[in-house]
């Protein structure tokens, strides 16, 4: 059976126990099994597939993986050549280790794909060179270790060959010190001294500057400033100017500004100075620094105490570091007198009820004619309730506003209650209780304008005292028709042609005790309120006069009538008519006088008047 196994297959083995392991691809195809099974024959050992490694193409490997697949080769051909047959191990094996390296290379070429994919050809270039660069860097370093490491050596070479050139030369101590001392006294003489330039104002020092040029320019720089500050084109006369450059010690040499501020002095048309500005005007300068607001301070603390909250000037009051014409520079306690002294500004007026040009002129302390003079085209006997008239009055330089707290103890008033009576007569009333006044414990915030309380605040009040209530009877007797009520009505209608107070009438200045009131001729003249008729005739200048005696020494007189209406003793009602309108006594048209007298004394009829 051997012999004809043989004989078909020559190349059949024996298989061996504890073979080598063998690894490689498995077969394409077995054509000795093949031969054999065509035979019929009895079925002899079969020979293992061996890879045909010269068929398919091994790819592309390391030195490592070249040499392992040698190696196989090498054991195969062994086996090959050897007698007897091979374990089913060691082909299992090989089909083990086929199928791994047949897994390998498929994972290989997947993660290959992957590569290509995520980082395509196109892009490799640059990242080729990067990394053809990250490679050339260890080169690039060395060589130019290797240049410092040169360059050092011929450094050193020429120092030691300078050391070796001095070392031959022998310098002397003292020439060294000697030199030394030059050296420094060189250097004392050009730190204490420099090369400058001195200038001259007719003949007199003004100051040292560095150059020139420097001096130059200080120079223009103050035409430019004293053109400004004067209001008209100025410039220094160039003959009165010298220069005289050479050496001059350190600390007498100035700057450009320190030059400016010596050559204005010199000239005397301005200087610098601290500007006081109120609201933008300027009232005043003084050299000295400091010095305004220690005045201003001043000038608030004197109207502050303990509880004084806050002290401020009602104008804008701003402090300037510039120059100034000379003349505006003054003594800082002439200064001070100025602000605490009042300047003349125009202020304006509304004219109220009851005013006159007289009464208005003097309580501004003017006199009727400057107030006229203020006021031109105004007719002084015929001035109206809304009119607003310009008047000069004294006003403080600044306008001080204090904010206090004030503790005080006020006065409650206390409530009136009424009970009617029958016995007094409508209007009229009769105290049977008299109230009493409480008392409050009151803290308060108090603005004071220059002084004049101009604003109060009420922050708390606590009752001290509780107020009594005061005990009335009022009347409700009806009263008689001439009964006064205490009130004035208008004696006519019209339009005042001349007020109370002085006026100009036939060419000369007088008093006129009353008003006039333009009527038309025979309109009838009603009583102001009811009274008594106490004189009823012709009286002077007065004309057909009528006068009513009212309570409490009130009269009122009515002038100028054509006709009167009333007798003396006639007792008259508020409205009633006595008399007509006309022009008799001294009177330039139709009107009515009409005078109110309190306890014998003309008083403003309009102060009274609806």
């Amino acid at each position: 059976m051997s012999e004809h196994m043989k004989k078909v297959n020559p190349d059949a083995r024996q298989p061996r126990r504890g073979g080598k392991r063998l690894a490689g691809k498995e077969p394409h195809h077995a054509p000795d099994t093949a031969r054999a099974e065509t035979t019929g024959s009895a079925p002899t050992a079969v020979k293992p597939l061996i890879p045909e490694w010269e068929e398919t193409p091994a790819p592309q490997a390391g030195h490592g993986e070249k040499r392992r697949r040698r190696n196989m080769r090498e054991a195969v051909r062994s086996w090959q050549e050897s007698e007897g047959e091979i374990s089913p191990v060691v082909t299992g094996c090989q089909a083990l280790a086929e199928k791994a390296k047949e897994t390998r290379r498929h994972w290989r070429r997947l993660v290959r794909e992957r590569r290509a994919k995520r980082f395509p050809e196109s892009e490799r270039l640059p990242v080729q060179l990067l990394l053809l660069a990250w490679g050339m860097l260890p080169t690039l370093g060395s060589l130019l270790g290797e240049r410092v490491r040169t360059r050092r050596k011929q450094r050193g070479e020429r120092v030691s060959a300078l050391r070796a050139k001095l070392g031959r030369w022998r310098i002397h101590p003292l020439a060294l010190l000697g030199g030394g001392c030059v050296a420094a006294a060189i250097g004392l003489f050009f730190s204490s001294y420099t090369f400058g330039t001195t200038v001259l104002y007719d003949g007199e020092v003004v100051a040292a500057v560095g150059s020139q040029s420097t001096a130059e320019e200080a120079a223009a720089q103050l035409e430019t400033v004293t053109s400004r500050t004067l209001g008209e084109q100025y410039t220094i006369d160039a003959s009165r100017i010298q220069y005289t450059s050479g050496l001059l010690r350190r600390q007498d040499v100035v700057d450009e500004t320190t030059l400016e501020e010596d050559l204005s002095q010199e000239i005397g048309l301005v200087t610098q100075a601290y500007s006081l500005y109120v609201d933008g005007e300027l009232v005043g300068a003084t050299p000295y620094e400091g010095a305004l607001d220690e005045l201003l301070a001043q000038l608030q603390s004197s109207t502050a105490d303990e509880n004084t909250i806050s002290c401020e000037f009602a104008e804008d009051v701003e402090i300037k570091h510039e120059y100034v014409p000379t003349e505006k520079v003054m003594n800082l306690g002439y200064l001070a007198e100025l602000l605490y002294s009042t300047k003349t500004a125009e202020v304006t007026y509304t004219v109220k009820a009851g005013d006159t040009w007289s009464e208005i002129a003097e309580d501004h302390d003017m006199t009727s004619k400057e107030l006229l003079e203020m006021n031109p085209g105004y007719d002084i006997d015929k001035i109206q309730i809304g009119e607003v008239l310009t008047l000069s009055e004294a006003v403080p330089y600044l306008t001080v506003t204090v904010k206090q707290r004030e503790y005080y103890v006020e006065d409650v008033m206390y409530d009136i209650e009424y009970t009617d009576t029958a016995y007094l007569y409508k209007g009229d009333y009769k105290v049977v209780s008299a109230g009493e006044y409480g008392a409050a414990d009151v803290v308060a915030n108090v603005t004071y304008v220059n002084g004049v309380e101009t604003e109060r605040t009420i922050l708390s009040s606590v009752t001290l005292k509780e107020p009594v209530t005061e005990q009335r009877l009022q009347g409700t007797k009806e009263r008689p028709t001439w009964y006064p009520t205490g009130t004035f009505r208008w004696p006519i209608s019209g339009r005042i042609t001349s007020y109370f107070g002085g006026r100009y009438i036939f060419g000369s200045y007088s008093y006129h005790s009353g008003i006039d009131i333009s009527a038309s001729y025979g309109a009838a003249v009603c009583a102001a309120d009811g009274g008594t008729v106490t004189y009823a005739g012709y009286r002077g200048s007065y004309g057909n006069l009528v006068v009513i005696t009212h309570d409490n020494g009130t009269q009122t007189y009515y002038g100028h009538n054509s006709s009167l209406t009333v007798s003396v003793g006639d007792k008259v009602y508020k409205g009633q008519q006595i008399a007509r309108a006309g022009s008799t006594g001294r009177s330039t048209g139709v009107h009515c006088h009409f005078e109110i007298r309190v306890n014998g004394t003309s008083v403003n009829p309009l102060s009274y008047l609806p």
